[in-house]
Formats: C-alpha cells, structure tokens, sequence
C-alpha cells in the first residue's frame, strides 16, 4: 500500500479507537512528501492528537465514493 496525506487515519490502542482524523503532514528523512509506499520509513503528523505511545496500531485507509 501507500500512506498519502490525503488519507485517513485510525489510532487503535489495546482494541480502543483513540482517534480517527486527518494526516497533517508525511515526512521521508527530512522532507515532506506527497506519499510514501510499503517498505519505506516515514513520520507521520497527526492532525490534533500527539498522544502516540508504543504499541499502538496506526491504520490508515482512504475513503471512495461509489456511484450506483
């Protein structure tokens, strides 16, 4: 997959959604980027939540609209 700023994102801890928002910024190295891909390291900025603590899950997905 890939992590764009455009996606959504989910924080789960111990089975608990503690937040569901926005990604504010996607950085590789030292520079901000559109999008990364599977395999590569990134920092994330989370839009108004910082309490990230280890362990936690971190799912990001993306919402489609689907016409009938």
């Amino acid at each position: 997959g890939k992590v764009t700023r455009a996606c959504q994102i989910r924080v789960v801890r111990d089975g608990i959604v503690m937040y569901t928002g926005k990604i504010k910024s996607v950085q590789r190295e030292k520079d901000q980027v559109k999008e990364v891909t599977k395999g590569m390291d990134c920092g994330i900025t989370l839009e108004n939540y910082q309490d990230i603590k280890e362990n936690d899950i971190i799912e990001v997905y993306e919402l489609n609209e689907i016409k009938r």
